[in-house]
């Protein structure tokens, strides 16, 4: 069985960018969803007993059920990982392939700003590592995820509406601006080196 991870921090501590009451319905209902329709999805077939990751791969062109609510789980489990109330910077490491392949630090954001601002509808912006160490901004629609590709996951930003909605209305843009105080650099650091 799948169970909603605990928040890596509490649910008032990033306001007023996301709001306690945001989280009850972005973790407490969203999130808990995805759960439970992941549960009941796998339930009694050849996915049940399966990691998460096992689930992706195994339903991602066959079983859009299984994968949306997988796939889902997923991800807002590595969001709250990628927040954090407090400042962080990015190692040494990770700053320094960010320089290389986007510039500057500041360059990469406004490049993942302008990704996850221009993504059309429902989905996710990511910062992924190629197996050669390159890293890229990706867009994924909907459910989609770099999970269980080729490509290792290192941040992400859910776009959803849900996600900003109570807050920031249709500004999605000021959501994602605040973003940058929230990240949680040192878990986004640690999957760089993993």
């Amino acid at each position: 069985m799948f169970e909603l991870p605990e928040l890596p921090f509490s649910p008032d501590s990033l306001a007023p960018w996301t709001t306690e009451e945001t989280f009850s319905y972005h973790y407490g209902k969203h999130h808990a969803g995805y759960v439970k329709k992941l549960n009941a999805a796998v339930e009694g077939t050849d996915l049940e007993g399966k990691s998460l990751i096992e689930v992706i791969n195994s339903s991602r062109n066959n079983n859009a059920k299984a994968f949306n609510s997988a796939a889902q789980h997923f991800n807002h489990s590595f969001f709250w990982n990628c927040l954090s109330a407090e400042a962080s910077e990015p190692s040494d490491e990770l700053k320094a392939q960010i320089e290389s392949d986007f510039g500057s630090l500041d360059s990469f954001k406004e490049q993942f700003g302008a990704r996850a601002t221009t993504l059309f509808g429902s989905g996710w912006a990511w910062l992924a590592k190629s197996a050669d160490g390159k890293l890229s901004i990706q867009q994924h629609k909907d459910a989609g995820t770099p999970a269980g590709t080729d490509s290792t996951p290192l941040l992400t930003l859910d776009v959803w509406e849900h996600a900003y909605y109570i807050d920031h209305r249709n500004n999605r843009g000021g959501f994602i601006e605040g973003f940058w105080n929230h990240v949680n650099w040192q878990f986004v650091s640690e999957q760089f080196v993993a």
